[in-house]
């Protein structure tokens, strides 16, 4: 049995990630500052022997005894981490130096869930890892990204010259059940409005394109990359290589609740990147990775929470 540091345990991933980790008969420390994090999500854990809730705020030291940690704490909509940028950046660069420490103190492994907002408004299409992006250092989304990068440098900077073991996870779009129902995102966004027959908004014209990786098959991915050879350190893409327009999904989403919402247009944000789409040959070859949940079945699964909540 391992005690294992789930640092945003009570947030959309990794109170997913603290169900894998209980399930395979884990301890697990779930640290979270409840910014974005909602007891909710690990509500159905705090009686289980094997869990533990901390609240704290990574930007500050923690001093704990543990075997591996997640590092997953940093708000991921762009409505929460641009309410509070100078925070953002602070929760990834300073977080990151904490639990870098912290696993360089321990002699432990550390992931870091790091993003594939790292390759910014790519001009490569689509994102290996070798992609070193293109991204805005002074726009509304620099906190996140640039705080991001700035916290993969740390890890490989510790991993150079600390000899810390690190693996490091560029997630892509990730949606499923407990996800914020105001949290920004496109998947949840559409969804509720759907739900609720409110109009759905779009920006731009609708062609951007992202790919969707259902939750299952992420949290998969990241037990795999902290379960990887030693040595392997990353980074590595996890997401869905399927594509889609903002207009395809909208019109599945309108299809699965059965909604008459309409659709409304609205200017594109600042620096919104107009394609994002994986490259997972490395994790096939490393972690014999790939996902399995479609689309439409994540929809499904992911309408039927939205049901229940609203």
């Amino acid at each position: 049995m391992k005690r294992i540091l789930v640092t945003g345990g009570a947030g959309f991933l990794g109170s997913h990630l603290c169900d894998r980790l209980i399930r395979e008969r884990n301890e697990v420390l779930c640290v979270d500052n409840l910014f974005t994090g909602r007891r909710s999500n690990i509500h159905h854990l705090l009686d289980h022997k094997n869990f533990e809730f901390l609240r704290h705020d990574i930007t500050w030291p923690l001093y704990v005894e543990v075997d591996e940690i997640y590092n997953l704490a940093c708000p991921a909509s762009p409505v929460h981490y641009q309410f509070d940028p100078v925070q953002t950046t602070k929760t990834s660069v300073l977080g990151a130096i904490n639990m870098l420490g912290l696993a360089k103190r321990l002699k432990i492994k550390i992931l870091q869930a790091s993003t594939s907002e790292v390759y910014g408004d790519p001009e490569i299409h689509p994102q290996p890892e070798s992609y070193r992006g293109s991204v805005s250092t002074t726009g509304i989304r620099a906190c996140y990204d640039e705080g991001k990068r700035c916290a993969e440098t740390l890890f490989f900077d510790y991993h150079r010259q600390h000899g810390v073991e690190i693996k490091v996870m560029r997630i892509f779009n990730t949606y499923g059940p407990r996800m914020h129902p105001n949290d920004g995102r496109v998947v949840s966004n559409f969804i509720v409005q759907a739900l609720k027959g409110e109009d759905i908004t779009i920006y731009g014209d609708g062609q951007q394109t992202r790919s969707f990786c259902y939750v299952d098959d992420n949290i998969e991915g990241m037990n795999r990359l902290m379960n990887s050879r030693d040595g392997f350190t990353g980074p590595v893409n996890i997401g869905n290589p399927g594509e889609f327009t903002m207009l395809e999904l909208a019109e599945m989403v309108l299809e699965l609740t059965g909604s008459k919402s309409k659709l409304k247009f609205l200017p594109l944000p600042q620096d919104d990147p107009m394609q994002r789409k994986p490259v997972i040959d490395l994790a096939k070859s490393e972690l014999d990775w790939e996902p399995k949940i479609s689309l439409r079945e994540g929809l499904e699964k992911t309408i039927n929470y939205f049901e229940k909540l609203i």
